[in-house]
């Protein structure tokens, strides 16, 4: 036991300073995000807002993260992440106060778009951030460390904000999403400032290459498009599912959720670890990730036993693992070749443009034909995802080929000039 103790510990030796501070500053913000799951609740049950409503509302949380993920790529370019972090973290607190005061349809619409313009520029410039505090051969379990600050607080927020609901209501959800944002903000000020941090791979190229000229990434970008849509059902039309098909208290939906971010936390990073010592391609790890979450979906139609719940949580989650922190190290080793900011921008858009569109078809499919239905949809869209996951590693081993080919030619031709 001590020895398997000591590896688990080992996983995380070697990172830097500034991204444990990163990750704490994550670990703040998103344990205040508790309101999240539960949103699609709160619009239904609390404001009486009809399922097309919600999903509508949904789609304007998406507009605005898209906006929010792009400005955020564009500004961090221009007037670095520290600043772009900070008036972010700090805003979406402000905006989270005033969001709770809304209850019309068309003002709440507006209000959740304005939230996640001004929360989803943090993403881009937070990446960035990352990549510059990791040395090169840290990438991957940096990333890994973020995510588990951030699934460390999806697990404890549910499972609070379940209590929350049940003992005060609804609203006081609200004040906690901010006072975090406000707390993330000012401890950034206190140990990330530019004169306090280290930063040790800063890239600039002198000539970058556009994100938009670049064929591969833009099948990348596909494929994590189809990956969003599919896994954030998870987090909005999934808690109906259980509420209204499965019967499950607002706790209990509380508990389940909670589980995968417990389950990431403590499973993660061994995972991602050994998965680094197999050599793997990023890309197969990622189409491995995308097929264990088809699988889940597949799962919760087979049976009314109420652990298949659970079993589909668990598939999801795994793939999730496995798919999240290979796709994120791919994007920041790709965005190399051009403005960071602007690749990282790009591969998070992806999920603010699934999100446009994943909770509105979702609440609309299950209106009009039932969950059964809308998770083998589901299901058949992951895998389309996987092949075109296939078709990039095809692209991406013929590329190296064509690049293996130049790096011999001049080979020769110095071989040839000496």
């Amino acid at each position: 036991m001590k020895k398997l103790f000591n590896n688990y510990i080992n996983t995380f030796k070697g990172l830097s300073r500034e991204v444990w501070w990163l990750s704490l500053i994550t670990l703040i913000n998103r344990a205040g995000t508790m309101v999240i799951p539960f949103l699609s609740l709160y619009l239904n049950k609390s404001l009486g807002f009809s399922m097309p409503e919600v999903g509508i509302v949904m789609s304007f949380w998406g507009v605005g993260s898209l906006i929010g993920t792009w400005l955020g790529g564009k500004l961090t370019d221009v007037i670095s992440y520290y600043k772009v972090m900070f008036v972010s973290l700090f805003l979406t607190g402000i905006l989270f106060f005033s969001l709770q005061y809304i209850t019309s349809f068309y003002g709440f619409c507006f209000g959740i778009l304005l939230v996640m313009l001004a929360a989803d520029t943090f993403r881009p410039a937070m990446f960035v951030a990352l990549s510059a505090y990791s040395k090169p051969e840290n990438k991957t379990r940096s990333v890994t460390l973020i995510r588990l600050a951030i699934n460390l607080g999806f697990s404890a927020g549910p499972a609070i904000g379940g209590l929350i609901i049940t003992g005060i209501g609804y609203q006081s959800l609200f004040w906690v999403d901010g006072i975090t944002c406000v707390l993330a903000a000012i401890l950034l000020v206190q140990v990330l400032h530019p004169k306090k941090a280290k930063t040790l791979d800063e890239v600039k190229v002198e000539k970058p290459i556009s994100v938009y000229k670049d064929k591969l990434f833009w099948v990348f970008f596909v494929a994590m498009f189809i990956f969003g849509f599919t896994f954030m059902q998870y987090f909005s039309t999934m808690p109906l599912y259980y509420k209204d098909a499965r019967f499950l208290s607002e706790f209990e939906i509380g508990l389940l959720m909670g589980f995968n971010g417990f389950f990431i936390f403590v499973f993660e990073m061994p995972l991602i670890s050994w998965l680094e010592n197999k050599k793997k391609s990023k890309i197969k790890l990622v189409l491995i990730g995308l097929l264990l979450l088809s699988f889940s979906f597949i799962a919760l139609n087979t049976t009314s036993w109420v652990g298949i719940l659970v079993v589909g949580m668990l598939l999801m989650t795994i793939g999730e693992m496995v798919a999240f922190p290979f796709s994120n190290a791919f994007a920041i080793e790709r965005g190399k070749k051009g403005n960071q900011g602007q690749y990282m921008a790009m591969y998070t858009i992806s999920f603010s443009l699934a999100n446009i569109f994943c909770h509105n078809v979702g609440m609309l499919l299950i209106d009009e034909y039932g969950y059964t239905f809308t998770w083998s949809l589901m299901a058949i869209f992951a895998m389309l995802g996987v092949v075109v996951l296939f078709i990039l590693l095809l692209m991406l081993k013929k590329e190296k080929s064509a690049s293996n080919e130049v790096l011999q030619r001049l080979v020769n031709k110095k071989t040839v000039t000496s």
